[in-house]
């Protein structure tokens, strides 16, 4: 019978597994229509937007699920990379880097095809996007903003609670480190149950973050952002593990 750790390790593998397939999808359709095998449909890009935010709903509905076997074990992941755990919030990313990576996106794109913009010969990535649209992001990204310091402060509180009564008065009180206690422990169950609260609270910013942006681009440059933050996702866990490897950590 699998471990708790064990079916977490198959749950965040079959997620990247997933991650490179639809990045595939996402990059042949992207490079049929920049060669001219076919035109790239808005109904084709929403089409391909709204499979990846099914598969990523029904990734935090699985993580909802486990958080509830081994809460701790998301919170510190065995199977991320020391540099991916550095860059962890609440268990995951925060949801307003999907934001700044947007940012990042529209000035490298507008810089790069500069030639072809003022040509008319570049349409509907994020080089093209709208001051309108632009007003939406940042509007979008002040509220993530809020909510992401309300989550962090809610979690400081639950941090902080383990100085608190009861744990900390009776691990004062014991003779030997490390005693078993009912009353710790179903303090400890209370506080991981908070804690699963919390990353359910953090993945459904996630989600609400990402459906909101992709509703502002239009679906070509939802298609554009989904490649580059999917890149962004599959490198950073490969270049952690060649650093890993670089510290002897593997």
């Amino acid at each position: 019978m699998a471990s708790d750790d064990q079916i977490l390790h198959r749950c965040f593998h079959e997620w990247m597994a997933i991650q490179e397939q639809e990045l595939n999808q996402l990059l042949q359709a992207l490079n049929q229509n920049e060669n001219g095998g076919y035109d790239l449909t808005e109904t084709t890009c929403a089409q391909l937007t709204e499979k990846s935010i099914n598969s990523f709903q029904e990734y935090i509905d699985k993580r909802a699920q486990l958080s509830r076997l081994d809460i701790s074990g998301l919170f510190s992941p065995s199977w991320n990379t020391a540099l991916e755990k550095s860059l962890l919030w609440v268990a995951g990313c925060r949801p307003s880097i999907y934001i700044r990576l947007t940012y990042a996106l529209c000035g490298s794109q507008v810089e790069f095809q500069l030639t072809e913009i003022i040509r008319g010969l570049v349409r509907g990535n994020l080089g093209q996007i709208s001051a309108a649209q632009l007003r939406m992001i940042n509007d979008l990204h002040m509220k993530t903003i809020k909510e992401e310091e309300k989550l962090s402060n809610k979690l400081a509180g639950l941090q902080e609670n383990i100085a608190d009564q009861p744990i900390a008065i009776v691990a004062k009180r014991m003779s030997r480190v490390g005693e078993t206690s009912g009353e710790v422990d179903h303090a400890l169950d209370k506080h991981e149950s908070s804690m699963a609260n919390i990353l359910q609270e953090a993945d459904k910013l996630r989600l609400s973050t990402l459906k909101e942006l992709l509703s502002i681009l239009t679906p070509l440059q939802g298609v554009d952002f989904l490649v580059a933050s999917k890149k962004l996702h599959l490198c950073m866990h490969e270049w952690g593990k060649t650093r890993d490897n670089r510290h002897g950590r593997r």
